[in-house]
């Protein structure tokens, strides 16, 4: 498989099923969720895990989102939380949607005991260099499926801060996701603890690129309220207004508040640096989950954005041309020379 990767046309995203060129993505969901699983849920009495009942109902929604225009779902959920590469490499052949996968752990409270114990002597907790090698490996040898293979690559390395603020343990997170993304070509993609430049600065520290970096849940109240999407983007990285959908009750500005953020973003000429989702979860075991199906981006609020002026050039830019663009792999062989570079640096 590895040798599979040593493509010399960079423009292509590490799906499931394998190599595809960025522009046959077409509409691109950045941030969502396909099966979702609170760590333990699945081994409780109550808690139904019926694949085939998962599958028909990922397959159902899946095909409406396909039906209505999109061609690509980004399941940024990392490992542990549910995550099956098995049931998305059949789901993306019998749907015909692109689907790229994600490697990485977060927020602190939702890791598993193995990685909050210390596995050395003298104890010290996990490395940001320990969490990067096992992030590299799902990108370059294949995502583990537990006790049997590695299957489908990881096509982004993601990660998730407390909303109180980054602690120590996901700082560390955060470090050895940049720079598994930095070794291996592939973006980073993390949901921001309580300061969105702090936490872009701790990744930027490690050496990679702004324009490879996402920042997660930038429509948040009290993120809309800092303008922090403005300055996000200012720094280079990307911004993803990913809560499509959610409203002030439930912690982010509502539709219209986030079509203005939109069309304010576009003003400033910081249009290019603008992804949108809705962060909807397909199948959720454990938790309940906000009743959000996949298509509401494209039937519901595209129209939205296009009654307050937003061309279709510009819907275009947000749905296809920028994530494409994020997504896009650079070759191993380039990731490595920068990663080098990168570490000569610090």
């Amino acid at each position: 498989m590895l040798d599979n990767l040593q493509e010399k046309n960079s423009g292509v995203v590490r799906t499931v099923l394998g190599l595809v060129p960025a522009q046959e993505l077409g509409v691109v969901l950045i941030h969502e969720s396909l099966l979702s699983v609170v760590p333990g849920a699945e081994y409780a009495p109550e808690i139904e895990m019926d694949r085939s009942k998962i599958f028909e109902e990922l397959k159902r929604k899946l095909i409406e989102f396909r039906r209505v225009g999109g061609k690509t779902i980004v399941d940024r959920t990392g490992m542990f939380h549910g995550r099956d590469v098995k049931l998305y490499e059949t789901l993306s052949k019998t749907t015909g949607v692109h689907i790229v996968a994600s490697t990485g752990l977060g927020p602190e409270p939702m890791l598993s005991g193995y990685f909050v114990t210390p596995q050395k002597n003298p104890p010290t907790p996990w490395s940001a260099e320990m969490f990067a090698d096992l992030f590299i490996k799902e990108v370059t040898e294949g995502i583990v499926v537990p006790r049997i293979e590695r299957s489908g690559l990881a096509g982004l390395v993601t990660s998730m801060a407390s909303q109180s603020g980054i602690s120590e343990k996901e700082t560390n997170l955060f470090r050895g996701s940049a720079q598994a993304a930095l070794a291996t070509g592939v973006p980073v993609s993390v949901q921001y603890g309580a300061d969105a430049v702090n936490d872009l600065e701790i990744l930027l520290g490690e050496g990679i690129e702004p324009n490879r970096v996402i920042i997660g849940g930038l429509d948040r109240l009290d993120a809309v309220r800092r303008k922090e999407a403005f300055a996000v983007a200012r720094c280079g990285a990307m911004v993803a207004l990913d809560h499509v959908g959610w409203t002030t009750s439930e912690g982010y500005v509502n539709d219209e508040e986030r079509v203005q953020l939109i069309v304010e973003l576009f003003k400033e000429g910081l249009g290019d640096q603008v992804l949108i989702s809705t962060n909807a979860v397909g199948v959720a075991k454990g938790h309940a989950a906000k009743d959000l199906s996949y298509d509401y981006l494209l039937t519901r609020f595209v129209p939205m954005l296009k009654k307050a002026g937003v061309t279709d050039e510009q819907v275009r830019t947000l749905l296809q041309d920028n994530p494409q663009r994020v997504l896009t792999a650079k070759s191993l062989e380039a990731a490595e020379k920068e990663s080098v570079v990168a570490a000569e640096q610090k």
